[in-house]
Formats: structure tokens, sequence, C-alpha cells
């Protein structure tokens, strides 16, 4: 069994149930590289600052060297009786180089070194999600290069609103993945802190050189107050606060591509490699892995307000409570990054049924709003152009019957206004190409947005 850091003061073994009830090696050892890693910093600055031998602090770096290499390559056997993480690396280190090693926790408390590790972890994760966030990007843009000429309804409220270019919808994902990205970086920066050499809450007495450990570990900044360095969890909040916006875009993004992959849409075909069956329907084919990512979206707002919930009634500074911020965390993370591979994946295997959203865009409500415009052109008020329309849908669409069909003396009744050119703009080309904004669905501002995300995503 691992040694306790503070068995010594106690007159009698604490309880099994105690033990088990309290332990988080289980989880932490996830952090285990970033401990050994800090441990490595720490010593060294031990030994430049004559805090302890040279001799010691070049035979402890030596050990931990040693079982980074364990760690990396998985030869590191984890105690799992041990109370967490750095006390299992500790007894490890005692294993390999003997006494020298119970020198490594001078000047330090557990209490700072998982503020560390945690920190470190941190930076690295998000390096790893923004580099997920950028090949999603990607290859949602690979999609809509590949089907620029496709347009489709746009909805809102789920119905039927305008025709849009299948391109500039999925510029929009790329859009909202792009904000979760900048949320990301803007939360390393706040987090990009030195916190060793805290101590406990209240620093140390020994002359250690902070700013060495900052400048070995790659930190931008030293905490500067010592009780806010092992009391604060804001970062992980921040973070999580980032990863459950995140899961809503792509919770959001998968309720699309399942509602366009049924039947009644029948839009896409998702491959079968995505896609389950029915243990009592031979013919469904089902978007199960899309319907997945829209659950843990729900459980990634749970890991945030888990967190919020552990921290609001903590006092400062550390307290055990604290010890239970990391579950929540190590699972939004996780699956952060299946998620992402997923639909990097997925993406690249999603096909367009083009007749279907043909027949789909020939509905001439799509192009209400631009007959309105029509008339607004021809001088007609807002309110009075919406009301023709409205009586022509009225009247006609309502009814089974398409205005592109009315003659000339027919579309007079509705207004003077309109003459038999309206009828070119209806249809789903004319409908696009009219929408000349900044930002619009326009197929050449489409392909400028396309040409800035190729040059912004590299």
């Amino acid at each position: 069994m691992t040694k306790k850091l503070w068995g010594s003061r106690f007159p009698k073994k604490t309880s099994i149930l105690t033990n088990k009830f309290t332990s988080s090696i289980n989880f932490d050892k996830q952090l285990a590289v970033y401990d050994i890693l800090g441990s490595i910093a720490h010593a060294k600055m031990l030994g430049i600052q004559k805090i302890i031998p040279r001799q010691d602090a070049k035979l402890i770096v030596k050990g931990l060297n040693a079982l980074l290499e364990d760690v990396k390559s998985g030869r590191f056997k984890f105690d799992s009786s041990a109370e967490d993480v750095h006390s299992n690396i500790q007894e490890a280190l005692f294993k390999k180089i003997g006494p020298a090693a119970y020198k490594l926790h001078t000047a330090r408390s557990r209490n700072d070194q998982i503020a560390l590790d945690i920190r470190m972890y941190l930076k690295d994760q998000i390096c790893q999600i923004t580099e997920l966030l950028t090949g999603l990007q990607k290859a949602i843009l690979k999609f809509a290069k590949k089907n620029i000429d496709v347009i489709i309804p746009g909805y809102t409220h789920l119905q039927l609103a305008q025709c849009v270019l299948l391109a500039h919808h999925l510029l929009a994902y790329i859009e909202g993945l792009q904000r979760d990205k900048t949320r990301l970086l803007d939360a390393y920066e706040r987090l990009d802190s030195m916190p060793l050499g805290s101590g406990a809450l209240s620093g140390t007495s020994l002359p250690i050189n902070r700013e060495f450990v900052r400048k070995e570990l790659g930190f931008k900044s030293i905490t500067a107050n010592s009780i806010d360095s092992v009391a604060d969890r804001d970062f992980i909040i921040e973070v999580l606060s980032d990863l459950a916006i995140m899961a809503v875009h792509l919770s959001r993004i998968a309720e699309d591509l399942i509602l366009w992959s049924t039947k009644e849409f029948n839009y896409i075909d998702i491959d079968f490699s995505f896609c389950t069956g029915s243990s009592i329907m031979p013919h469904k084919k089902n978007p199960d892995v899309l319907e997945l990512i829209r659950g843990y979206a729900g459980r990634m707002q749970g890991n945030l307000s888990s967190v919020l919930i552990l921290m609001k009634g903590i006092p400062f500074s550390y307290n055990r409570d604290l010890q239970l911020d990391k579950p929540p965390l190590f699972d939004a993370i996780d699956t952060t990054k299946e998620i992402l591979g997923i639909f990097i994946s997925l993406f690249g295997n999603i096909a367009i049924n083009k007749e279907t959203v043909a027949s789909r865009i020939k509905d001439e409500s799509l192009f209400s709003v631009d007959i309105v415009e029509y008339l607004i052109k021809k001088g007609l008020s807002y309110r009075k152009a919406h009301d023709v329309v409205g009586k022509m849908v009225k009247e006609c669409l309502d009814k089974g019957a398409a205005i592109s069909r009315l003659t000339d003396k027919e579309l007079k009744r509705y207004s003077p206004k309109l003459g038999s050119d309206v009828k070119k703009i209806i249809n789903a080309w004319d409908s696009v190409n009219l929408k000349k904004s900044y930002g619009g669905t326009n197929p050449k501002q489409v392909i400028l947005q396309i040409q800035r995300w190729n040059q912004r995503l590299g």
C-alpha cells in the first residue's frame, strides 16, 4: 500500500471505508504526466536554490524522468490503494531512488501541486481541442465546396422560409465553431499562470524561485496571491462553460443532419458506417451516432452545473470538495474530443440527395419575400407590399395554384405594380442571386466566404 504523505500525525490507521471514499487515484491518474513534469521543474529549482543538496536534486530528476517514460509507455503500474496521484508517484520514486525521494515535497503542498497539474493538463487539452475544431471546420468547408451548386430550403420555426445555398448553411456551422475556438483560446490566456510555490495557502519561508519554475514549465505568468492560487477553479468553470456552449453547437448540427436524413426530408444520406439498425424492424437505418452526440451535449451542460454547484458553497482557500472538480472536467474533455473526431469523419461520408432537394425548392412560398422586395423596388411601401403578397399567397398558394402561372391581368388585380417580369424571380437560382447584401446567400458572397475560410484555416 502507498504510504500517506500525512500519516505520521495520526495515532491510528484510517478506516478502509475512509480510504476508499477519499481516494482519487482512479481518476486523477490522468494527471500523472503533468505531476511528474511539475515535480521535475520543482526539484531542479530546489537544487539550484540549495534548499536540498544538488546531488539529491539530480537523483530526483533522474528518477522522475524514468517514471515519466514508464507512464508514457504504459509500463507504470498505478496503485489503486493510493490516496492520489501525488502520493502514488512519490512512493514509486522512493522505490526507484531511495530516501532522497522524500525531499521532493519540500516547499510545496498537494494544494498548489494539483492546481499546477490541472492547469498544465488544460493547456495541452485546449491545444488538442482547438486543433480538432480546425479539423472539423476544414471537413465542413470541403463538404461545402463540393456542393456549392446545391440550393436547399431554409427554415425558420422549422417551417419553409427562403432558398439558401447549402454551402451558406454549412458556413454557419463554421462560424459558430470559430467562436468556440476563440473562447477556449481566451480561457487558455487566463489559466496560463503558474501556481506552484503557493504552498498549502500561505507560501513558504524557504528561498524558492517561482520564476525559474515558470520558465521551466512554459507558463506566461505567476499567480499573484497564494490563497487564490489554491482556491481558484475559475479556469475549470470557464473551460467547462466553453465546452458546454460548443456542445450546443455540435448538438444543433447533429439535429440538422438527423432531420435531413429522415424520409420526410430526405436531403442527405449518412453513410452506413455511422448508423445502426433495429433489432425488430429490418428496414431501419438509424442515425444513432448523431442522436448520442445530441444526448452527450446534455451531459456536458451537467458537467458545468456540477462544478458551479460544487464551488458556490466552498470557503477560501482549499477544501477537499475540490477533489470532485476533476471527474466532470475529464469527462467533458474526453467527450468533446471524441465527438469532434466523429464529426470530422462523418462529414466526409455524407451524400446529398440532389433530386429530392431540387423538387423541394419548387415550392413558390419560398419566393414570397422576393416578390415583396420586387414591389418595394417598384415604389410600394413595405407594409403595402407585404399585404399584396400575403393576399396572393392566401388566394393562390394556399389553394394549390401557382403564382408563376397567373396571367398579366390576374397579376394586376393584386397590384398595378406587378408585371410579367415578376415570374422571372420565382425560381431558386434567381432568389439566391438577388441576395446581394454582405454575408448573405448570394453565390458570389458565399464563394468569398469560402475563400476567406480557406485562408483562415490554412
